[in-house]
């Protein structure tokens, strides 16, 4: 990894990040540390998306205040983590996130340093003053470091990284160069120590070091590469996207759930549709999603799946608008028409349609369980909208108050609609469940939706009081 590049400190006056624009509280944060005589910055998303005129998601901060020191300094501090140890300081409408620097030092060369200087001085060779003095400006680097080595895994994947350093190698520890700048509050400026603002002028996401080192060390970060460019309208640098093609098969070795909250945040972001492409070409989607692709990748009826890019896209507009975008609404619409296939075929085995629907996204579960670990709650709501589907084709039915309380109703409004823009309809069920939702809610009757306008009549009608018949007397036996 290299961390001989230049440190560059752009000035206030060279760069568009104002104090108002920061979290009050982060700023807070900030404040505090130094005046405890910590050194503090704002780090990552935050400076990036400042930069570029967005509003950050989050602010975090990086300091040299250890944990423990953080824990005694914040009264509204909770220490998380295991792999890293981090701090969140709790506001009541905000969590600021709080890290302290990391080192790049490996387990290995720590552990290579302490046996070094657990030798007799006679055994250990004079190295030349030039190498001496290098090395002792080493060893006082390292004597800062604090906490557990760095854990690695046979394959070189990071399991546990508590190994604090400084700033510099803080930043070259980071995964891409436009995520690593940091904002000094002591003098409003921009400390770049990787070139990161360079790459934010050109448009590129670039690994820090060697894009095949970083990936092995933590596969997420290939689809991290891909949600900034995606979410950035950035280019991947070509060593990088390289790097992603020769290693996209390694992803699984991330853990199943891990793997499905970056799912989500890559096709929630408002930009799905870009993603899901560039999932594909770099090959980060086949191992994800096996089975699907497979079915992605054959036609039917001599036609390709088109519609989980428009569904995609679709639920990217709905997003621009403002309009939640549930998970549940995002894999029905994602995967809808490969589970409809599925309910088709057990339907052909006999089931009815609800059944059919039940396994078939039990089977679907079965085949996202080694890779993409969606949670039972998520399936069971796709599986609801699904059968919701079926239930708005009568309008009201005998229990339409009771469809409009079901908690997916919402969701499965969406996904109607949805359907009906693929193929417009003469009357739109949509509409009319929505008309009947307000209705319900001022206590309105509904206007019955059907073909037979004289049924319609019929029902709009009062009902006439019906007449009782008389019981007929039977005639007495009197004799003849």
């Amino acid at each position: 990894m290299n961390t001989n590049m230049e440190k560059v400190i752009i000035p206030r006056a060279e760069h568009s990040i104002s104090r108002s624009v920061l979290s009050p509280n982060g700023v807070k944060v900030l404040y505090k540390l130094r005046e405890h005589g910590f050194i503090a910055y704002l780090v990552g998303g935050g400076v990036r998306d400042l930069l570029l005129g967005r509003e950050p998601k989050d602010f975090d901060v990086v300091t040299d205040a250890t944990p423990n020191q953080l824990k005694k300094l914040f009264r509204n501090c909770r220490l998380i983590g295991r792999r890293f140890r981090l701090a969140h300081i709790h506001f009541h409408d905000e969590i600021i996130e709080v890290a302290t620097f990391r080192s790049t030092v490996d387990a290995a060369e720590a552990s290579l340093e302490e046996a070094a200087e657990a030798l007799p001085e006679e055994l250990v060779e004079a190295p030349p003053e030039a190498e001496q003095l290098e090395e002792e400006r080493d060893r006082r680097r390292r004597r800062h470091h604090h906490g557990p080595p760095i854990l690695k895994s046979e394959d070189g994947m990071v399991l546990r990284d508590n190994v604090f350093g400084t700033p510099e190698e803080d930043a070259v520890r980071r995964d891409f160069t436009v995520n690593a700048l940091f904002y000094n509050i002591a003098d409003f400026s921009i400390i770049d120590h990787v070139g990161g603002m360079e790459d934010l002028k050109n448009g590129l996401i670039r690994t820090i070091g060697d894009p095949m080192v970083r990936f092995t060390e933590d596969p997420v970060r290939m689809i991290r590469a891909i949600r900034f460019a995606s979410m950035l309208g950035f280019n991947i640098e070509a060593r990088t996207e390289a790097a992603i093609e020769a290693l996209c098969g390694t992803i699984n070795k991330a853990t199943p759930p891990r793997l499905y909250e970056e799912v989500l945040k890559l096709l929630l972001m408002g930009a799905g549709e870009r993603t899901y492409q560039m999932m594909r070409h770099c090959g980060l989607f086949e191992p994800l999603f096996p089975h699907f692709d497979a079915w992605l990748s054959r036609e039917s009826d001599c036609y390709p799946h088109v519609r989980v890019g428009k569904a995609l896209e679709w639920a990217d507009s709905q997003i621009g608008q403002g309009i939640a975008v549930t998970p549940p609404l995002l894999i029905a619409l994602m995967f809808g028409e490969y589970l409809e296939e599925k309910v088709a075929q057990f339907r052909d085995e006999g089931l009815p349609p609800q059944q059919a629907t039940d396994a078939a996204v039990a089977a679907f579960a079965g085949e996202l369980a080694p890779t993409v670990s969606v949670p039972n709650r998520v399936l069971v709501a796709v599986r609801d909208i699904l059968n919701m589907q079926h239930r708005f084709q009568k309008t009201p039915g005998r229990n339409g108050r009771g469809v409009l309380g079901r908690p997916v109703f919402p969701d499965a409004l969406q996904y109607l609609r949805f359907m009906e823009q693929l193929t417009p309809p003469k009357r739109s069920l949509a509409e009319w469940w929505e008309r009947y939702a307000v209705q319900q809610a001022e206590g309105l009757e509904p206007a019955p939706q059907r073909g037979n306008e004289a049924a319609a009549a019929d029902a709009e009608a009062p009902k006439k009081k019906r007449r009782r018949r008389r019981r007929r007397k039977k005639p007495g036996g009197a004799p003849e």
